[in-house]
């Protein structure tokens, strides 16, 4: 049996509990972002995007905007 949402039970949590488990399988992979080696097309994004944030590092959002915004359109 293949691993889904219903053979999990994923599909009766929240939509709070949902993405609370996003962040917490989000932040496990991170963990181990050495299992995984990257592309050279990931690696020349990556560099792409530090590049980008070097030349302009005020021009971010803090995660909690970023949160409240998609929880926003999730409630809509």
């Amino acid at each position: 049996m293949s691993v889904s949402l219903k053979s999990l039970g994923i599909d009766q949590l929240s939509v709070e509990e949902r993405l609370a488990l996003v962040q917490e399988l989000w932040d496990s992979i991170a963990e181990s972002t050495g299992a995984l080696p990257l592309t050279e097309a990931q690696q020349a994004e990556l560099d792409r995007r530090l590049a980008e944030h070097e030349a302009h590092p005020d021009d971010v959002v803090p995660w909690e905007d970023v949160k409240a915004s998609i929880e926003a359109r999730l409630k809509r």
